[in-house]
């Protein structure tokens, strides 16, 4: 493996044109916690084809490759993240034509969820609080208020590890709860098309106020988290174990269970990852002893602990 992030920037620059590469980036810009210590190496690739030429490097160079997403799932450890990190926040492109959507990994979920709604479209309403991109709804299959991803997609165009292209049916991606192949293979997601069915504007647009209603009035919004923090457990809610344990307000440091909505943990005051990741565990060792339930980890923990 290479050792020298400044070699990696200086190969790397040859095949990345457009987009942007960055030396010991702050991932705490990148993450909706707000956490997360430097990268060795961020590429912000502006195509597909810069995309695959970074996974390719990555793989023929046995370099970690770690895809960041938009940082709504995600807690980076305070001592960041070896190798180099993969944003596809440029690969936003979102097109309507007819009932079908396609749109690239790093679009907002919220926003294709905007623009079928616009367009008349019924069957997304349901992501239209989801605060991922694209690729990540679909490696985790993301769903809230009654809908998943599964419901509404055909296909997604995916990287393998070794930068082989591949495009996935619906059944090829495997989705069931919080699952995909995409997650188990851990594929690279490019684009995904989803199909829909016309509807009345008027019911779209209220459902759509509505679910966004129940959401800025249940989810603690002004503070920065990683969203649901735990799978739902099997015949239980993770939110109401947490709140039976009177966890609510309870943290450590900077971090603490929200009081708005217990499935959540907020960075409140200043937070550190090892607060962020201490909470957690202080949760689940909390639920463990009060009801013997094991709670399962939503959110994706990477990165190294400071030294």
């Amino acid at each position: 493996m290479l050792v020298s992030k400044h070699q990696w920037f200086t190969e790397l620059q040859a095949e990345i044109k457009n987009g942007q590469l960055k030396i010991d980036e702050p991932l705490c810009k990148y993450t909706m916690t707000k956490l997360g210590g430097v990268a060795d190496l961020l590429v912000i690739p502006s195509t597909f084809e810069e995309t695959k030429a970074t996974v390719r490097y990555a793989s023929n160079n046995e370099i970690p490759l770690l895809l960041l997403g938009n940082g709504s799932n995600m807690v980076v450890r305070d001592g960041g993240v070896r190798g180099i990190v993969l944003h596809l926040s440029e690969l936003n492109e979102i097109k309507v034509e007819g009932t079908s959507i396609h749109a690239q990994s790093g679009a907002h979920i919220i926003d294709v969820s905007k623009a079928a709604a616009a367009n008349g479209l019924t069957g997304f309403e349901f992501a239209c609080g989801i605060p991922g991109s694209v690729g990540g709804a679909m490696a985790m299959n993301a769903g809230a208020y009654g809908g998943e991803i599964k419901d509404i997609i055909v296909q997604a165009t995916v990287l393998t590890g070794s930068g082989e292209l591949l495009v996935l049916s619906k059944e090829q991606l495997e989705l069931g709860y919080r699952k995909s192949i995409i997650a188990k293979e851990g594929y690279y997601v490019l684009s995904a098309d989803f199909t829909l069915v016309s509807g009345n504007q008027k019911d779209i647009d209220e459902k759509v106020a509505d679910l966004t209603f129940q959401r800025e009035s249940k989810q603690p919004l002004e503070y920065p988290s990683a969203g649901s923090v735990f799978k739902r457990p099997p015949g239980y809610f993770a939110g109401k174990l947490i709140q039976d344990c009177n966890l609510q307000g309870k943290g450590c440091g900077g971090a603490e269970v929200s009081t708005k909505h217990a499935g959540f943990i907020i960075n409140k005051n200043n937070a550190t990852a090892s607060d962020y990741i201490g909470t957690i565990e202080m949760v689940k060792a909390e639920v463990k002893k009060t009801f013997g339930v094991e709670l399962e980890l939503e959110v994706k923990i990477v990165g190294e602990k400071k030294e």
